[in-house]
């Protein structure tokens, strides 16, 4: 596997010989790969929306780069509402979850109880709060457009501390909604 850098971060990233696109692990571009050289892609190549279609009428995401997959799932409609706005649902497809386990290190721990003690905001947990939802929003969008949806609605966020031995160590976060189809 060739190893090239990233064009807007200079990263350095592995592809195979037969990929197009890839995106670099180091800063989220979508690079092309051409003759061995890779450049910066704005908008999806159409061969990966063409991709993203077939997976949709056959079920069979295998084919599918992860990356068509990440664009594809970025413009999936999440809402807490049990609608969305301006939009008729055409029907509702089903019920999805995600979750997503993060681990609290022990610092984080020591720190989050100096602040319990004499007081404020810890922001070490509010970073680990935020990116445990972020990830399983996006992990709800992957799965509704997996299940054909446009949108997903009536989302809720449950969150968990998962301990033992009356230490905190783990953050469950489990979010749920309804994946449903847009009239066009």
């Amino acid at each position: 596997m060739p190893l090239r850098k990233c064009p807007e971060c200079a990263g350095e990233n592995f592809y195979s010989d037969g990929q197009k696109i890839i995106e670099c692990k180091h800063c989220s571009s979508v690079l092309m790969v051409k003759d061995g050289e890779l450049s910066i892609s704005d908008t999806p190549l159409p061969e990966m929306d063409e991709q993203i279609e077939a997976a949709k009428e056959t079920g069979d995401w295998s084919e599918v780069s992860p990356l068509a997959i990440k664009q594809a799932a970025a413009d999936i409609i999440l809402t807490t509402s049990f609608f969305v706005a301006n939009r008729e649902i055409e029907n509702e497809i089903e019920v999805i979850t995600a979750e997503c386990v993060f681990g609290m290190n022990l610092f984080k721990d020591f720190f989050a109880g100096v602040r319990d003690v004499f007081g404020g905001r810890s922001a070490a947990t509010q970073k680990v709060l935020r990116d445990a939802r972020e990830t399983a929003l996006t992990e709800l969008r992957r799965e509704a457009l997996m299940s054909g949806g446009d949108a997903v609605i009536g989302i809720d966020l449950d969150y968990q501390e998962l301990s033992g031995g009356g230490k905190s160590g783990m953050l469950m976060i489990v979010a749920s909604g309804t994946v449903v189809r847009l009239k066009r």
